[in-house]
């Protein structure tokens, strides 16, 4: 026993480990002043071409849309829209959901991914909450107006009134008024709080006059001291923790309007989890679909590598795959359950008059991101842009799919009907899209895109023990190069 401990070590002196070399964050050795100008110039330049030629159109289609819809909807009733009494939820609650989806994966991005401490969200994640806002704004307009008479929307919060008119506390529909709100309001406290000190970074960069004082107002007095750091953090790490469940609770609630019912094809417990995987599976979606173009409008392909698209890429593999799992069990249950409205239901959806609708939806939200199991397709950025196109459309078919085609044939044969969505039911849509657009462009103009103080906490330099490991690096260990898909660019 003694001689093999003596000669383990001469043994083994020659022998090199192969150690996976960490990949890099941030490409070409950026410094810390070049992540401030970069990030900081998108707002202090003059914005490129491109930015005017999509925010002029997402500006006019946003007036158009959502301001003259809405306006000729109010002075005209709801009849406008395409709603009948048998498919009392039409558009309307379908654009609904298919808003609060989107908005899903910004604080899961923000939260769950820090929590874990996930160190490549950094890059997308302030662009990830900015657009849980602007898509929560978008998914209230429907619920709020789909009332009737708008200016009594305020009946859906618990206020004391004269009438003596008190809500349905049982009903799931309320439960989504209490949650949807709780979700905007923590995702804007999450999202401007993380945004204090890099506003104060653009404050301290402004020249004397009103945009100083504007940023300065917003930065709340921030200096950057250790006193400020430790709150600051204390606070993310607190509200990180509180919003996490509220990422499984909003669209859980959500599927309750369908799951709590007794309707064929909405009446199903495993609609709580779907609606999860599905709104994490459209969000993740559309956060690409909007990066992608930033990033090739403002040069951040240092900073947004493909190290993201690639993660990105395999979470909404791995949640369409959940998604898909979920269609296939609903079938499933339908028709081993024996229940004949049941198995109904679902063979109207597969085989009746929206059939093209049920195949849209699996072909997009199913069969499209199996490609991602290819590694040279997550590499291939008009891939990546048109999958998650693919998977922005088959969400919105889903939802139109539980909706539509379950109202439209239900108990009674005498009400059976076909839907069809009026052009003022169209204008609102496209409308949101327009105001969604339309508010992202701005959040890019005014606001940092990125989060500076967090990505340059990425960097190799920021390890505390980083001068340690130059100076005494370990003999016993070999590099080996890590998958990095970007190339190297000239230094500017």
């Amino acid at each position: 026993m003694a001689s093999n401990t003596e000669t383990a070590p001469h043994t083994e002196a020659g022998v090199k480990i192969p150690v996976l070399k960490r990949e890099k964050l941030i490409l070409n050795e950026r410094s810390y002043h070049w992540i401030t100008d970069r990030i900081c110039g998108i707002i202090e330049n003059k914005q490129p071409f491109l930015w005017w030629l999509l925010f002029i159109p997402s500006a006019i289609i946003a007036m158009i849309g959502v301001g003259g819809g809405l306006f000729h909807l109010v002075s005209t009733g709801v009849g406008v829209w395409g709603n009948t009494n048998r498919v009392m939820w039409g558009w309307p609650i379908v654009n609904f959901v298919f808003w609060i989806g989107i908005g899903h994966a910004g604080t899961l991005i923000s939260a769950i991914l820090f929590l874990t401490r996930q160190n490549w969200r950094t890059s997308i994640n302030r662009a990830a909450e900015a657009m849980t806002i602007f898509a929560v704004m978008c998914a209230g307009i429907f619920p709020a107006f789909h009332v009737g008479r708008v200016w009594f929307a305020w009946f859906l919060a618990p206020i004391p009134n004269a009438n003596g008119i008190w809500q349905n506390f049982k009903s799931p529909l309320l439960w989504d008024v209490f949650a949807v709100s709780t979700y905007f309001t923590v995702s804007l406290i999450f999202w401007y709080l993380g945004m204090v000190p890099d506003l104060a970074t653009i404050r301290d960069r402004c020249k004397p006059g009103i945009r100083k004082m504007l940023y300065g107002i917003f930065a709340m007095g921030w200096r950057g001291g250790n006193r400020q750091w430790s709150h600051y953090e204390m606070a993310y790490l607190l509200l990180a923790g509180l919003a996490t469940p509220l990422v499984l609770s909003v669209h859980s609630v959500v599927s309750f309007d369908f799951a709590t019912s007794v309707v064929p094809g909405w009446h199903t417990t495993i609609f709580p989890p779907y609606f999860v995987a599905g709104a994490i599976f459209g969000g993740f979606a559309m956060v690409l679909t909007i990066m992608i173009p930033a990033r090739f409008i403002y040069g951040l392909q240092d900073l947004i590598t493909m190290k993201h698209i690639d993660n990105m890429a395999k979470i909404i593999l791995l949640t369409g795959t959940i998604v898909g799992y979920a269609y296939l069990m609903e079938l499933f249950v339908a028709f081993y359950s024996g229940a004949v409205y049941e198995m109904a239901a679902f063979k109207f959806r597969i085989a009746g008059p929206y059939w093209w609708a049920y195949a849209a939806m699996m072909s997009c939200n199913v069969l499209s991101p199996q490609i991602f199991w290819f590694k040279s397709m997550r590499e291939n950025l008009w891939v990546v842009m048109i999958v998650a196109m693919f998977v922005n459309i088959g969400m919105w078919f889903e939802r139109f799919v539980i909706i539509v085609t379950t109202l439209a044939r239900m108990w009674l044969p005498g009400d059976w009907k076909t839907f069809s969505p009026s052009p003022q039911d169209q204008m609102l849509f496209v409308g949101t899209i327009g105001m969604f657009l339309t508010l992202f462009l701005l959040f890019l103009r005014f606001l940092p895109c990125i989060n500076i103080a967090e990505v340059k906490w990425t960097k190799l330099e920021s390890d505390p023990h980083f001068d340690d490991i130059e100076s005494h690096p370990d003999k016993g260990a070999t590099e080996i190069s890590a998958y990095q898909q970007e190339l190297a660019e000239t230094k500017n």
